[in-house]
């Protein structure tokens, strides 16, 4: 398994345009990048394009990249997590002639995949359970579910900045209790 710091020393190769370092990058995090992609996007096959794009994006910013303490995972999710809503909003906005895509099925994981989900799906469902509803609502608004800042300050009727200092700390309590 690679470690936080292997990430992060791939990561700074890459901003050097270390090709070996991206391909281990690569090889290291896409399937947990694709999983960030396909939730958001929940169309395999969409999701498989903007993985491109978001490794594309880290090619380009990896320069950008600074560790400030916080997992280099965290910076790699938020650009997967960005690149996906995104492509769901020009989706979206483009009228996205998706419909009958969107209700075939995904094809599944293997047992072993499935096994190892579910154990993490509990690990994160107990670490969840620590925020408070309404940050457990914005985690799930913001990271899940695609939904915007704005959209999550609207619907807890909260000042843009609290939404974002709710997410921000949710995550720091995230992070401590999966580390755990």
């Amino acid at each position: 398994m690679t470690s936080q710091d292997d990430i992060d020393r791939m990561i700074a190769r890459v901003a050097l345009s270390d090709r070996q370092a991206f391909a281990e990058l690569y090889d290291a995090t896409s399937a947990k990048l694709m999983g960030v992609a396909l939730r958001v996007l929940k169309d395999r096959a969409v999701a498989e394009d903007a993985l491109q794009d978001i490794y594309v994006k880290i090619w380009r910013n990896a320069d950008r990249y600074t560790a400030r303490g916080l997992s280099p995972m965290t910076w790699l999710i938020t650009i997967a997590r960005n690149t996906a809503i995104d492509r769901l909003r020009a989706r979206r906005e483009t009228g996205g002639g998706m419909d009958l895509i969107e209700s075939l099925p995904a094809s599944g994981l293997t047992p072993e995949g499935t096994a190892i989900a579910r154990s993490e799906a509990k690990r994160i469902a107990g670490c969840m359970d620590e925020l408070s509803p309404e940050h457990r609502d914005a985690v799930r608004g913001a990271y899940l579910e695609g939904h915007t800042y704005a959209d999550l300050a609207n619907r807890h009727d909260v000042p843009l900045n609290t939404v974002r200092t709710w997410l921000r700390r949710s995550l720091q309590t995230l992070r401590d209790c999966l580390s755990r």
